[in-house]
């Protein structure tokens, strides 16, 4: 058998596998875990892996291994590791990519190629990744040397996570990671083509000062840039010394408390009344991090209509794309943050506008009825943020289940909220949760999934079990794809296009042919029974909850509509 992890002297020069280099390199990117599943085109790595010293999670599939890396990127900053063989095994990662790249998550993914002798012959398991990818990266490359290792390692790593982080993929050929060449010990990053921009210009935060100054009705949009750029004390000081209310996007949460003063809510197509009304009232809008999506503005032409914008990003694509911007601040949200904290410009005169927002707060909120022997599943959120004290870190699917934990969980505490905002992937809750969890050890994890995303990737239960993860896994289970099931209600006549799950596998069973403790809950008697049991237990436990299948997510903004013209309030 051929042994990859060679070391020899040429000269004087270091020779090693480009296997063996590949894992010197992770290593110095401090690399804590990689997430990944073996195949033809990989083996090479990962024989080399074997003696590396890196703590590997082999994971039931690779789109479960991507989520779980995007988990532990999402808490801890850092990007997170994957390798996936060639063919099948990089398609698989597709989604994980476009998933990551919409929502700004650093990833470094190694992806499996047949030998370079035989790339575009159609060769067993050869797909072209470069092709198939570009799109949904932020960089991408093949290594055609096995000596270029540390460079595209150290320079991909530096992409990921600098400037609008994302996902970079490194396509390796078969034979790129077996031949030996001489170790660069000490690469240079030289991308003169990519200079990201963190200092804003001095002239447009004073700018911003002048315009605060003058608002009556001034308002903070946080984003997910605020999270990213670990500026959550600066926002909080700012508004604070501003007396500027704030309102986040869906990946925003966390990024401010949810239980301040001046925390309106979350805005968007299932915003709360009084947030959305901030935007649609508000005379300045700071947008800080966020890129103005379509889910959060509703009908651009109705967005902030009386509103002069500043926008904050540190992608100056995103300013000015979707929303004309008056006041374009290209930079690190930490660094702006800091300017205007320092610049301390003379405060708005926001009380009247604070004290409406309350009111419309206390006016219209959110709101559920709760029936006798019927399981609402916003009880159920708001059950487990009773029992977590609201200091868990929560993953989601994507559906109904998502928009009630964004609603009723109330985030105080930042880098706490993992789910997929741009891409709206289901399957995505409960490998992340692995990812979060050994981003964060000793934190208590709780994955909301709905009964339909699970089916997606629930053979990562076996990753669960393997390694103890004591993640408690809450299946919010209306027999249905809720959001579809409520789209069709609403705007297709009720016709309930393959959309209701008539036929389902006991979750329960499931959970214990994995070894997992697992309980099926019909009342709130035994909701609360059962939530206390649960995470009394350091060990996973799988919760299915089975919730009235016809509830639905309010308030709603219908698609065409303007902030203003919510439904179900």
């Amino acid at each position: 058998m051929q042994k990859t992890a060679l070391a020899e002297r040429k000269g004087d020069a270091l020779m090693k596998s480009g296997a063996d280099i590949l894992m010197d390199s992770l290593k110095k990117e401090s690399v804590e875990v990689i997430f990944g599943y073996p195949g033809g085109a990989v083996l090479p790595i990962y024989d080399s892996l074997y003696d590396a010293g890196i703590p590997h999670i082999l994971a039931r599939h690779e789109q479960g291994a991507i989520h779980a890396a995007e988990g532990y990127a999402r808490i801890t900053g850092k990007p997170g590791v994957v390798i996936a063989t060639s063919g099948p095994g990089a398609t698989n990662i597709v989604t994980g990519l476009a998933d990551a790249l919409i929502d700004s998550i650093p990833l470094v993914v190694l992806t499996g190629q047949v030998a370079t002798g035989v790339i575009g012959t159609d060769a067993f398991q050869e797909a072209d990744v470069l092709g198939i990818t570009t799109p949904i990266t932020k960089h991408n490359y093949q290594v055609r040397n096995p000596k270029d290792f540390p460079r595209i390692i150290k320079e991909a790593f530096y992409i990921a996570s600098s400037g609008r982080p994302g996902p970079v993929l490194i396509d390796v050929p078969k034979d790129m990671a077996v031949l030996a060449a001489e170790v660069d010990e000490d690469p240079v990053v030289n991308l003169p083509g990519y200079q990201p921009k963190l200092t804003p210009n001095y002239l447009q935060i004073k700018k911003l000062g002048e315009e605060i100054a003058k608002a009556k009705r001034p308002l903070i949009l946080a984003g997910a840039g605020v999270l990213i750029s670990k500026a959550h004390e600066e926002l909080k000081t700012f508004a604070e010394q501003q007396h500027i209310p704030v309102v986040h996007t869906l990946l925003g949460l966390g990024g401010f408390p949810a239980n301040h003063p001046l925390f309106i809510g979350m805005a968007g197509m299932h915003g709360v009344y009084a947030a959305n009304m901030a935007l649609s009232k508000c005379d300045l809008l700071i947008n800080i991090g966020a890129r103005f999506d379509d889910r959060l503005t509703g009908n651009l032409n109705h967005f902030a209509p009386l509103a002069a914008v500043a926008h904050i990003d540190i992608d100056p694509v995103e300013i000015g794309k979707n929303v004309p911007t008056q006041i374009p601040i290209v930079g690190d949200a930490k660094e702006a943050l800091e300017m205007l904290i320092e610049q301390n410009s003379e405060k708005a005169e926001s009380e009247e506008w604070i004290k409406q927002l309350h009111d419309w707060n206390k006016e219209f909120p959110l709101k559920y009825e709760r029936v006798e022997d019927r399981l609402k599943p916003q009880y159920v959120l708001e059950l487990l943020h009773q029992e977590t004290k609201g200091e868990a870190v929560i993953t989601t699917d994507v559906g109904q289940h998502q928009m009630w934990a964004a609603q009723y969980y109330g985030f105080n505490k930042p880098h706490a909220w993992v789910t997929s905002g741009g891409l709206g992937t289901m399957g995505f809750g409960l490998p992340a949760a692995i990812g979060a969890q050994l981003a964060k050890p000793d934190a208590v994890v709780a994955s909301i999934v709905g009964d339909g995303g699970f089916q997606m990737t629930l053979q990562e239960l076996g990753v669960i079990a393997e390694l103890g993860l004591p993640i408690k896994i809450i299946i919010i289970n209306n027999h249905a794809l809720g959001m579809v099931r409520q789209w069709q209600q609403t705007f297709y006549n009720e016709r309930y296009s393959h959309s209701l799950l008539h036929s389902q596998p006991s979750f329960v069973k499931l959970a214990e042919a994995y070894g997992i403790r697992a309980f099926e809950i019909h009342t709130e008697q035994e909701a609360k029974e059962k939530m206390k049991e649960a995470f009394a237990l350091n060990e996973p436990v799988l919760l299915d909850f089975r919730v009235e299948q016809g509830e639905n997510v309010y308030p709603m903004v219908a698609p065409g509509k303007g902030l203003h013209e919510m439904e179900g309030v």
